[in-house]
């Protein structure tokens, strides 16, 4: 009988131990594969984790040391009396700084309620331009202190959308605020919202900052996750505005998505789908909205 057939006992028995070794090969190699990857991602963990508390450490020990320092000044106002101007200056410091611990811990009460699923939104039918030339608004001091341009271009025809106001407030100056923090002062941050083809709404946030490589990126949308610690430092943030942004955007069933080049600037792309959107705004309407200085009519 040829060698190989099918009715040589000791062939099969051959056949049946090579494919049992081959088999254990192939499930100790996966085995290996999945023991490594694991161990990249708990390591990954470790070090977001240990970058996360030591930025929170900063970012928390600052205000707090503005609270105390310039309170305890307050309090011995009796022994070394104070002049009132140095009094009023006092307390906006100790304000501005309760203020920024406030929004850090938001930040994080904010965060871990969106990756319990706990997170609930308000729907409500919105003019999306009043809450955009309400963030920029906001903006236009702090960009005016860092010799920044704000400029923006919203278009008339955008469509009223369903969603929660304060949200989707919150979504745009988180971005708005990276924009110009990671900015120089000369540079520039435009605004541009238009209605899609698809009848929905589209808003793009570019800048001409310091950018991102693709890694950076990927990190950036990482809860806890901080680009660089040295440029985390050279702005302020506990590096939560952009997954928090991105989760906000994806409860109002829209898309968030960046484009970024290190040292080129950053344009970030909101899009909320046209099945969402409500009937247009009247022309009444529209003319009666307030634009920020430098908007296009």
């Amino acid at each position: 009988m040829p060698f190989g057939s099918a009715g040589n006992p000791k062939t099969n028995t051959l056949m049946t131990e090579y494919a049992s070794l081959l088999s254990d090969a192939v499930l100790r190699r996966r085995a290996r594969v999945a023991e490594h990857s694991a161990r990249v991602e708990s390591e990954l963990a470790s070090k977001i984790k240990s970058e996360f508390i030591a930025n929170m450490s900063h970012e928390l020990k600052t205000p707090l040391n503005t609270v105390i320092g310039f309170s305890k000044l307050l309090n011995q106002h009796q022994n070394r009396p104070l002049p009132d101007k140095e009094i009023v200056e006092y307390a906006a410091l100790i304000h501005d700084a309760a203020g920024r611990l406030l929004s850090i811990i938001n930040d994080i009460l904010d965060i871990s309620k969106l990756q319990s699923g706990a997170y609930t939104i308000a729907s409500h039918e919105l003019n999306i331009e009043n809450i955009l030339t309400n963030s920029l608004d906001e903006f236009q001091p702090q960009a005016d202190s860092g010799q920044i341009t704000l400029s923006c271009d919203i278009s008339p025809d955008l469509p009223f959308m369903r969603g929660d106001a304060n949200k989707l407030k919150q979504i745009f100056s988180n971005i708005l605020s990276n924009a110009i923090k990671f900015t120089s002062p000369g540079g520039t941050v435009s605004l541009k919202a238009f209605r899609t083809d698809d009848h929905g709404i589209a808003i793009l946030i570019r800048d001409s900052g310091v950018g991102m490589s693709p890694e950076e990126i990927s990190i950036a949308m990482t809860p806890f996750g901080q680009v660089d610690g040295g440029r985390s430092r050279w702005r302020e943030g506990a590096g939560l505005g952009l997954p928090i942004a991105k989760a906000l955007i994806e409860l109002h069933n829209g898309h968030l998505a960046i484009h970024s080049e290190a040292n080129k600037g950053t344009e970030v792309t909101i899009t909320f789908p046209g099945r969402h959107s409500m009937t247009a705004p009247s022309a009444a309407t529209v003319s009666s909205i307030r634009r920020p200085q430098g908007s296009n009519p």
